[in-house]
């Protein structure tokens, strides 16, 4: 048993399999108590069962840490009020909230439905906002605090998932304001962007979907692969940066996983022009398309990011 995070609590919700799981057993390995957060739900969200997050309970314990499960979804407010109360009760306070369950819903943009929508961005982004909205009070009252949040590569890389890869942009901007606004409380906020062979990467039909569509799907320096490893391989960054060892890094998106750790720079403009507007006035049609193709557009038709 390791001692990074000796008497550390830390919540890890959407641990009963995959990525998660790994993450809280790597927590324990480190002697963080933890609270295995899973309602159990398949891949889409529907069902539920008590089961996995026992699992993963029972195999820490056997292994000779703390832990406790809790069944509460993420997405409803109250129950994510709950699950941190579930923290305190057991060990008097919260230290380290990984947050990384969601749900999937495959299809392309014109194929999603409103309830698809809702219940991607329900998990993924507003179920950050309900963990951090009541973990973050306690954390500035102890005045310390470890937040993870769990983002994708696809926040800044189209691959066809629209309501994926708005609910973890959402996130990424979500971790960079609380980094900004926690920072003087001893509280630390990052997030990771995972690559792991998991149930979701093992149904992922995007690729398929895709071409059969006519579009490309190019992932820029992690190509789709199917011998990647578990996410086993993602979970060390976590223990890094929930431990005191991180005490200065915040406000950071990792890459993490198949022997990987990366960081993204923070979007920032890449060129300019300018008009002084007080004397020459706005900006006309005309000038932008006599101006744009040769300055601020590559090729004065599509944007860089598009994939040919």
């Amino acid at each position: 048993m390791g001692e990074y995070l000796k008497d550390k609590v830390a919540i890890v919700t959407g641990s009963g399999r995959g990525i998660g799981r790994a993450h809280a057993m790597a927590l324990a390995a480190e002697g963080a108590k933890v609270i295995v957060n899973d309602p159990g739900v398949e891949r889409n969200g529907t069902g539920g069962t008590r089961a996995p997050a026992d699992e993963v309970v029972a195999l820490i314990r056997e292994n000779g840490g703390e832990a406790v499960a809790d069944y509460h979804s993420v997405a409803d407010f109250s129950e994510a009020e709950a699950l941190i109360g579930t923290a305190i009760e057991n060990y008097g306070r919260l230290d380290i909230l990984m947050n990384n369950a969601g749900v999937a819903r495959e299809g392309l943009f014109h194929q999603i439905s409103e309830a698809d929508f809702d219940a991607v961005v329900g998990v993924h982004l507003k179920g950050t906002f309900n963990t951090c909205r009541h973990a973050v009070p306690l954390m500035m009252k102890q005045r310390s605090g470890r937040i993870i949040n769990t983002a994708s590569s696809q926040w800044r890389n189209p691959e066809g998932r629209s309501a994926y890869a708005a609910a973890k942009g959402g996130i990424v901007s979500l971790t960079w304001d609380l980094a900004f606004e926690l920072r003087n409380h001893g509280i630390t906020v990052n997030a990771i962007a995972p690559m792991a062979q998991t149930r979701a990467f093992d149904n992922y039909r995007h690729p398929e979907m895709l071409a059969e569509a006519g579009l490309a799907s190019k992932k820029a320096g992690d190509e789709l692969t199917t011998d990647r490893p578990g996410g086993e391989h993602v979970s060390p960054i976590v223990v890094y940066l929930a431990s005191d060892l991180a005490e200065g890094v915040s406000g950071l998106i990792f890459r993490s996983g198949s022997g990987k750790i990366g960081v993204y720079s923070h979007p920032s403009e890449m060129r300019t022009v300018n008009k002084d507007w007080r004397s020459k006035g706005k900006w006309t049609v005309e000038e932008l398309a006599r101006l744009l193709p040769s300055s601020l557009l590559f090729d004065g038709s599509k944007a860089p990011f598009i994939p040919e």
